[in-house]
């Protein structure tokens, strides 16, 4: 409605690749600028009139280098803030009306071109779209971001944003997100907390995808994280798990168990559980390659953020090192980092986390 009232009539849907779909467009619209989002990941090259970015400062802005961790980022994504987080423009009224509109989109013939698996259910706490992103970022700041500081690591505690989706999708912006949160007095910690989880760890996130073209791979690990991998890829495992028992939350572990079945069911798991889910997968699997694989294949197959460089380089920290350093050498895990269920107990009340999602079932998902 809000372009409709600016005189902006026109919604256009291609389905093929990019780059015909840029060729088209352009052939047949008398247009001045072409925006275009632009993607980090392995596609053709699109050659654009204005590439816009989902985060907050676009990566080739931030560094012109492949960066090794959050310290070596965030002196210059703070540099560049004030520049980035300038007031955002409304969208100004087009003075002539428009003289001719678009045919209707038949949004039918819409969904069935998407090419999405059909097989994971919906979730019922989330609302789509930019008010439904703004709803959950205005209860965040009114019920649970005080909270931030001191319990994002305990799963038992809401105190998590839940904004991943919305960004991930392009319904939200960082931007707007972090002009908002700053905007709060009384919770100067967790105002500090969550913006450089939101900036900081989201922008190195973005620089590991945008220039390392193994962001999905062994290959796009340091070289003492691939030396300690293959030293120990041949290390007895006490238990191997298929990729079906691991999706389907089949394992010895309740704690595993429980944070699997919070991402079938809910489409999201818990940032401290996600590090905990991806080691365990590296332990309980033949090799590091066949874990990052699993991993990286349940995170965007049932997370609403999944198929994002914060997935990739969630997987690649818990299972390659990635932004992080070696630790004492252990076997299977060779110098990257170690985590286990007694370690859980220490962080928050297992029990209770595992009690929540011991009894419930898959088909109480909804079906697409």
């Amino acid at each position: 409605l809000l372009f409709l009232d600016s005189h902006i009539y026109h919604i256009f849907h291609f389905h093929a690749s990019p780059i015909l779909c840029k060729l088209k467009f352009k052939a047949e619209c008398p247009i001045l600028i072409l925006v275009i989002i632009t993607s980090f990941f392995l596609l053709p090259p699109l050659i654009l009139s204005s590439p816009t970015h989902p985060s907050l400062v676009p990566c080739w802005e931030a560094s012109e280098k492949l960066e090794y961790g959050a310290r070596t980022i965030r002196g210059k994504i703070t540099k560049l803030l004030p520049e980035f987080l300038s007031e955002i423009p409304l969208v100004d009224t087009h003075p002539h009306s428009a003289s001719r509109t678009a045919k209707p989109v038949d949004w039918e013939e819409v969904l069935s071109c998407l090419e999405v698996e059909r097989s994971v259910g919906e979730v019922d706490w989330a609302q789509p779209g930019s008010c439904g992103g703004m709803a959950m970022l205005e209860s965040f700041i009114d019920q649970r971001l005080r909270l931030f500081a001191t319990h994002r690591n305990n799963p038992n505690f809401d105190a998590l944003s839940h904004l991943s989706p919305w960004i991930h999708a392009g319904q939200l912006s960082a931007q707007r997100v972090v002009k908002q949160v700053k905007r709060e007095k009384n919770a100067s910690e967790s105002v500090l907390s969550f913006t450089e989880e939101l900036v900081v760890r989201r922008e190195l996130a973005d620089n590991f995808c945008f220039y390392n073209h193994n962001y999905d791979n062994i290959s796009g690990a340091y070289d003492w994280a691939k030396k300690t991998l293959q030293d120990h890829a041949k290390d007895c495992r006490q238990y191997l798990y298929t990729k079906e028992q691991l999706e389907n939350a089949k394992t010895h572990d309740q704690l595993w168990n429980a944070a699997q079945r919070q991402l079938v069911l809910e489409g999201k798991m818990h940032g401290f559980l996600r590090m905990y889910w991806a080691k365990k997968i590296l332990e309980w699997t033949a090799s590091p390659e066949e874990a990052l694989s699993i991993a990286i294949y349940l995170n965007d197959h049932l997370s609403l953020d999944g198929c994002d460089p914060n997935g990739y380089v969630g997987c690649m920290w818990s299972i390659c090192g990635i932004h992080d350093q070696g630790w004492a050498e252990r076997s299977i895990f060779g110098k990257i980092r170690y985590m286990n269920y007694a370690g859980c107990k220490r962080k928050f009340d297992v029990a209770q986390f595992e009690r929540k999602y011991a009894a419930v079932k898959e088909t109480s998902k909804k079906s697409v």
